[in-house]
Parts: structure tokens; C-alpha cells; sequence
């Protein structure tokens, strides 16, 4: 599985129910033996959004590189890392909260394990190093929920800069992506901010896996089509 397709919707909800639904569209692929993720997101509706689009390459061992394209300026810029913390597309869902953490930059604690949603789950604490790096992710602490079976989040709770429990992100379901080796992604997750009262849905309505995803879908220059 080193290529995939899919479909799916964001769905941002306001603090008085009012929702706002977004359609992209994202391609992905793996490289450098899974240690790289390359992905390229479209959204196609609503109207005022349609066309945007951003280019990612999720590195594991450092700083992700990502472009977003605005329809509005026919313009593509760089997204820097002291913006990985800004909301995504106005869900409650960070740049930072779409990628993974480059691992050297944050130090791990095993805590006491503990169920979610009838799940055993280990609980590990997550401190950013730096100061700076707390900036560029926007919490002081996360504790994530891995579940002891398939190795998948089932759960995160998010700590802003002054320690306040903010955000909690729960996974809603998960779908099978190799069935040889076992391996599952998340399908469906929900982004609770505490202090806002909003929440975000993003989930996978679509997903076929190809291998052979054409590797200049991955360049500024297919983002702007």
C-alpha cells in the first residue's frame, strides 16, 4: 500500500449547531520506505472554496514542507512552520493536527493505560522540547490514546501554551488499508475545542489504494491545475 485516493468531507460545526460542509479531494504516496508522506488535497465544494488546494510532504525526521494554492490570487505560497499551528481550511483541525510530529522534537512518557470506547489503549504523554516547538504545534502537552491491537489513535487531548486543556480529538472509526500486514488508518475523527464550543469532522467517504499515483502529481505546478 504506498499510494492511495480518496474523497472526503470536513465538516465544521459551529458553537450554536450551524455547519459548514467541505468536499476535497487528496492523493497520496509513500516514499523512502513509509518514512516519507507525499499528499496533494483539492477541494471541490462549496463554490467559495473550490480550487484550493495544498501540497504536503510529511517527513518523520524533520520539518514537513507544505504549499497552499489560492484560487482567488492564482497564487501558490510556502506555509511556513510558525503557521503549522493556524486552523485548517476554519475547522478546529491545525496544520499540525494533519501531519506527523517530527519525533526527535518532543519527549514521550508512558502513562497508566486505559480504555476508550471499550478499546485498551496505551496512554503516552507528549511534551514539545522547546519552547518553539510548543509554538509552532500550539499545546504545551498532549496525551494520546493508542489502542493495544492495531497500533491506531484512538484518542488525543490537547494542552494550549498555558496549560489549559483545549481541544480533544476522537476517532470515530478506523478502516483496514492492508489486510496482509495488518495495518489501519483513521476513517472518521472529531475535533472538540473546549474553549470555543466548536467542533470539526473529517472523514474519508471514498478510498481506493494505487500504487502507481504519477509522482509529478506531488509538484507545485500540478497543484495549480
Amino acid at each position: 500500500m504506498s499510494g492511495t485516493e480518496s474523497i472526503s468531507t470536513l465538516t465544521i460545526i459551529g458553537k450554536r449547531g450551524e455547519q459548514r460542509v467541505r468536499k476535497m479531494a487528496m492523493v497520496s504516496k509513500l516514499y523512502d520506505d513509509g518514512l516519507t508522506e507525499k499528499k496533494l488535497v483539492k477541494f471541490n465544494a462549496p463554490a467559495d472554496v473550490k480550487g484550493t488546494g495544498f501540497l504536503w510532504f510529511d517527513y518523520n525526521d524533520k520539518s514537513d514542507d507544505k504549499w497552499i494554492y489560492m484560487t482567488a490570487l492564482r497564487k501558490t505560497r510556502r506555509i511556513i512552520s510558525s503557521e503549522n499551528a493556524k486552523s485548517f481550511m476554519g475547522s478546529e483541525f491545525s496544520y499540525a493536527d494533519m501531519s506527523l510530529p517530527t519525533v526527535d522534537d518532543f519527549s514521550y512518557k508512558f502513562l497508566q493505560a486505559e480504555t476508550v470506547n471499550g478499546e485498551s489503549c496505551y496512554a503516552l504523554e507528549i511534551i514539545p522540547k522547546t519552547n518553539g516547538v510548543a509554538e509552532d504545534n500550539g499545546f504545551s502537552k498532549k496525551i494520546s490514546y493508542i489502542s493495544k491491537n492495531d497500533f491506531v489513535l484512538r484518542k488525543a487531548i490537547y494542552y494550549n501554551l498555558a496549560g489549559e486543556k483545549e481541544k480533544i480529538m476522537r476517532v470515530k472509526s478506523i478502516i483496514e488499508v492492508d489486510a496482509n500486514n495488518h495495518k489501519f488508518k483513521m476513517k472518521e475523527m472529531e475535533m472538540e475545542n473546549l474553549l470555543s464550543n466548536r467542533k470539526s469532522i473529517s472523514r474519508i467517504e471514498q478510498i481506493k489504494f494505487n500504487p502507481n499515483v504519477p509522482d509529478d502529481y506531488f509538484t507545485t505546478r500540478h497543484l495549480e491545475k
